[in-house]
């Protein structure tokens, strides 16, 4: 019995710890708990560019993004369309989150053979959006 009882309180004291870090997460402010996030995306045709709006926090309005892109996939039934993931890239994702920027940010898509394509942008954890492009 002893050992029974032993491995109820070790138990106990888990659950206890995990609910009391739990608990404590949720004290943490909502600025330090949020990434960049979309506000909008667009292919533009004249430039051949993606134009994408991004909100984020930090001490400072010059934030450097870049483009990790992923491999170029064909789209079940759809034979002449391709889908590729992109991750979008903060330089600067360790700043301090005091306050919100938002930045519009051109990237090139003029090398891009994955064409055409269903594109989804990423940033951690979770945010998307997706767009087309010719």
């Amino acid at each position: 019995m002893p050992h029974t009882l032993s491995k109820l309180a070790n138990s106990r004291r888990r659950a206890g710890g995990w609910a009391g870090g739990l608990a404590a997460m949720c004290l943490l402010p909502a600025a330090s708990l949020r990434a960049d996030t979309f506000s909008g995306a667009q292919y533009d045709p004249k430039s051949d560019e993606l134009v994408v709006t991004i909100v984020y926090d930090g001490t400072t309005p010059d934030h450097q993004f870049s483009l990790h892109w992923g491999e170029c996939q064909s789209v079940a039934g759809n034979a002449s369309m391709r889908q590729i993931a992109v991750d979008v890239i903060d330089a600067q994702w360790q700043d301090v989150a005091k306050q919100s920027f938002t930045k519009t940010v051109r990237f090139s898509v003029a090398g891009l053979a994955c064409r055409p394509a269903v594109v989804t942008l990423r940033t951690a954890p979770r945010y998307e959006i997706t767009l087309k492009i010719p």
